[in-house]
C-alpha cells in the first residue's frame, strides 16, 4: 500500500527539482489537500540542518496555514512574501532523500481509520490548533529541539490527509508529550549556567 501523503509529497518534491515553483503555484492546484501537503513541505526541512534566515519563513508559513485550519478555512492562503518562496534545488534534493528514508515507515502507520472522527469539521479545526501550537514551539529559539515538534506536525498533516482518526488521537497525545519535552529542555538550558556555577563554586 502506498500512502497519498508520501506519494504526493514525493511527487511534489520531484516537480520542484525539475522546475522550481512558488508556494503560490503549488497552492493553486491542491485546494483543501494543499493544507496537509504544504504544511508537510514546510515542516520537512526542519529535519535537516537549516541555513540562517530560512527557518523563520517556513515556520511562520506553517503557523499561518494551521491557524486557517483552526478557523475552519478549506483553501490555503499565505502572505505574498511567503507565497513567492522557492525551495533551492540543493534543499529539494536533500528533502527527497530524507522522504525516501521515511516513506517505508509512513506506509506502515497510516491508513483510513475512524473516518467518522477524521472527517469531523471540529477535528479539522482541532488539528489546526495542534499544528499551530507545534509550529509555535518550532519557531522558539531553543537549541536542538527542531526535529521534535516537526515530527508532531508531520504526523498530524499525514493523519489529516489520510483521514486516519486513530493516528490523529495518537498525534494528540504526542503533541502533549512534545510540549512537556520542549518545556523540559528549555528549563534545563535556562538553569544550566546556574548548575555549572554551583558545581565549580
Amino acid at each position: 500500500m502506498h500512502l497519498r501523503f508520501s506519494q504526493d509529497l514525493a511527487a511534489l518534491l520531484k516537480l520542484l527539482a525539475e522546475k522550481p515553483l512558488t508556494l503560490r503555484d503549488i497552492m493553486a492546484g491542491t485546494s483543501e489537500r494543499g493544507f496537509s501537503l504544504i504544511i508537510g513541505l514546510l515542516a520537512l526541512p526542519f529535519l535537516l540542518p537549516m541555513p540562517p534566515g530560512f527557518a523563520g519563513p517556513l515556520g511562520f508559513g506553517c503557523l499561518i496555514l494551521a491557524l486557517q485550519m483552526a478557523l475552519g478555512r478549506k483553501s490555503p492562503w499565505l502572505p505574498k512574501q511567503i507565497a513567492q518562496l522557492k525551495f533551492p534545488n540543493w534543499l529539494v534534493l536533500n528533502l527527497i532523500s530524507t522522504l525516501q528514508r521515511l516513506t517505508g515507515f509512513l506506509e506502515k502507520i497510516a491508513q483510513p481509520r475512524l473516518r467518522w472522527l477524521a472527517e469531523s469539521h471540529h477535528i479539522w479545526q482541532l488539528n489546526g490548533i495542534c499544528i499551530a501550537w507545534l509550529a509555535f514551539l518550532l519557531m522558539l529559539p531553543i537549541p536542538f529541539t527542531n526535529p521534535i515538534p516537526t515530527a508532531g506536525i508531520l504526523l498530524l498533516a499525514m493523519a489529516t490527509l489520510e483521514e486516519d482518526g486513530l493516528l490523529m488521537c495518537i498525534a494528540y497525545g504526542m503533541t502533549i508529550a512534545i510540549t512537556l519535552l520542549v518545556i523540559g529542555i528549555a528549563y534545563a538550558l535556562w538553569i544550566s549556567p546556574t548548575l555549572i556555577q554551583n558545581l565549580f563554586s
